[in-house]
């Protein structure tokens, strides 16, 4: 195996692709390195010797400046490197690009759900929305209901642990954990079984913050009503909330003008009693889950694929395995006529100038870099910023500035044409790689690319999350070896076969759209969706990194 990895001819810095000793030679290229630390795997060690305010390549782009003399050899960290990337970015050059061969492609399909619209989605939900948080206990009521006694309940093994423990009180000793949480549970029959699921949106607002963020989350609970993957929606509301009923009608309807979907409304206030509310709304989903039972899986071209890619949880080699294959995905999905959307605007922050210059008009580059100034600015303005972006989990692996985090971030968006930049919940209507304006937490982000319409969403992770979205399929996808043995249980896919030399970005990528249409068909259902790791956490579009 190669110990070492030069991303681009012009880094001043080596990759350790495993863990090196103080003291080692390290042969590369005709050059000889000893070593002057130890160099953990995923980290990098400075290929010259630099003085303080020396820049520091990587991907072939500025990611940092030395804030001390550094020697030939010495590892890149927090104490010896600080931040830098070029904040002076403005369209250069006209967007070009040799697509890839998709020939293998053509003609493919995924069997997905056609909407009357012309959409396609990958699952077929029915969703619970509160208009505000007061309404939260009624739908956890109707949660606990109807997932029970549907075939939809998530697992009962920590059920039977609790009553194990009850029974062993006495003698705790006795109860096995390893033995009951391998235990294959029984399945649940669904009575509607091409309902993949029935979803609730809890969250915290509506009322008592500002209204702007009452209206940032009417328009965000409208595109999740009118998201490919939803069949219908029941919505509860209390009544006298910012969020009223009659705005989130508005924003559907300017949403799509042609919605057409069953969405029945529930008001606490106007109700004879909670009870009745909550009956009567479990009464008439109920034959709204009746009707939608009708939709059924036909194929469609992969064209109607609209694929959000995400990093999170992130390593030294994300940027390096993971993050480009899933770009190489993006790549052939473009080609092919579908949509990606790239988002995690703050992990972005030094790789602008690549991605202004591939907006295909003056008007996206523009609005890009509005977007990136504008939420830089408000971050900086309460003493945060973009460049304080990395995590300590990130740095622990080899992330040391937000540069060298963002520049590998952006590989997930191959090297197609930006055809468009959307705000915060503005949908992907142009086929291709989209831009969309999202903070990099997790939820946040994946919340926000499932309002731009993505279906499935693409998540690579070095460090391991438990991330999934409660109407887009999350896949998981592992940038290393190491941790796909160690979390089996979320992870899907592995892409720790680059780092060993044994398959190429283009192998790998090739075999992730595979998966994507499996899982797009229902055919594999990803660790996420089985776990149900439903989060949701609306953007109050205040500083969130």
């Amino acid at each position: 195996m190669q110990k070492v990895l030069q991303i681009h001819p012009c880094d001043n810095v080596l990759v350790a692709l495993t863990d090196l000793k103080k003291g080692e030679q390290i042969s590369f290229l005709n050059n000889n390195y000893t070593l002057q630390t130890d160099v953990p795997a995923k980290h990098k060690f400075l290929m010259q010797d630099l003085k303080e305010g020396d820049e520091i390549t990587m991907y072939g782009v500025l990611v940092g400046k030395a804030t001390q003399p550094i020697a030939k050899g010495e590892i890149m960290h927090t104490y010896n490197t600080k931040h830098a990337s070029n904040e002076h970015y403005a369209k250069q050059k006209e967007a070009s690009w040799t697509a890839p061969d998709v020939s293998k492609w053509q003609g493919r399909t995924f069997d997905g759900y056609l909407r009357s619209d012309g959409r396609v989605g990958t699952a077929n939900y029915w969703l619970f929305i509160p208009t505000v948080f007061c309404e939260n206990r009624n739908i956890d009521y109707i949660k606990d209901a109807l997932l029970s006694q549907l075939g939809y309940a998530p697992t009962q093994k920590y059920k039977q642990l609790v009553s194990k423990l009850i029974a062993q009180k006495d003698n705790l000793e006795a109860v096995k954990i390893d033995e009951l949480l391998f235990e294959e549970s029984a399945v649940q029959q669904r009575l509607f079984p091409n309902i993949d699921g029935i979803k609730f949106l809890n969250h915290e607002g509506g009322c008592g913050g500002t209204r702007q963020d009452s209206e940032a989350l009417s328009k965000l609970l409208a595109a999740y009503a009118d998201h490919p993957n939803v069949a219908g929606i029941t919505v509860l509301s209390l009544g006298c909330q910012h969020l009223q009923v009659s705005m989130l009608q508005k924003d559907i309807n300017e949403r799509n003008p042609s919605f057409n979907k069953p969405i029945f409304f529930f008001e606490q206030q106007q109700s004879v009693s909670e009870e009745q509310m909550i009956a009567t709304a479990i009464q008439q989903t109920f034959k709204g889950l009746v009707e939608a039972n009708n939709y059924i899986r036909t194929p469609q071209p992969l064209s109607k694929l609209c694929v959000g890619v995400k990093c999170g949880g992130s390593d030294g080699f994300s940027g390096i395995s993971a993050n480009p294959s899933v770009g190489y995905t993006s790549d052939l999905l473009a080609a092919l006529g579908g949509k990606v959307l790239l988002a995690e605007f703050p992990e972005l922050y030094g790789a602008e100038q690549d991605l202004v210059d591939r907006c295909v008009t003056n008007q996206s580059a523009e609005k890009f870099t509005h977007l990136m100034k504008t939420y830089d600015a408000q971050a900086r303005s309460v003493g945060s910023g973009f460049y304080m972006n990395p995590s300590p989990g990130n740095i622990k692996d080899g992330l040391i500035t937000d540069a060298i985090k963002s520049t590998g971030a952006a590989k997930k968006g191959g090297t197609s044409p930006v055809v468009d930049v959307l705000d915060y919940t503005e949908p992907a209507t142009k086929s291709g790689l989209n831009l969309v304006c999202t903070p990099g937490n997790d939820v946040e982000a994946t919340t926000g690319k499932a309002a731009s319409g993505a279906t499935v969403i693409l998540f690579t992770t070095g460090l391991g999350t438990p991330t999934g979205n409660p109407v887009c399929p999350v896949v998981k996808i592992a940038t290393n070896n190491a941790l796909a043995t160690r979390m089996q249980d979320i992870i899907d896919f592995n892409c720790g076969a680059i780092i060993t030399g044994e398959k190429s970005i283009e192998q790998m990528g090739d075999a992730l759209l595979e998966y994507c249409i499996e899982v797009a068909s229902g055919r594999v259902i990803p660790k996420a969706v089985q776990l149900g790791q439903d989060d949701f956490i609306p953007w109050k579009r205040g500083v969130s990194l």
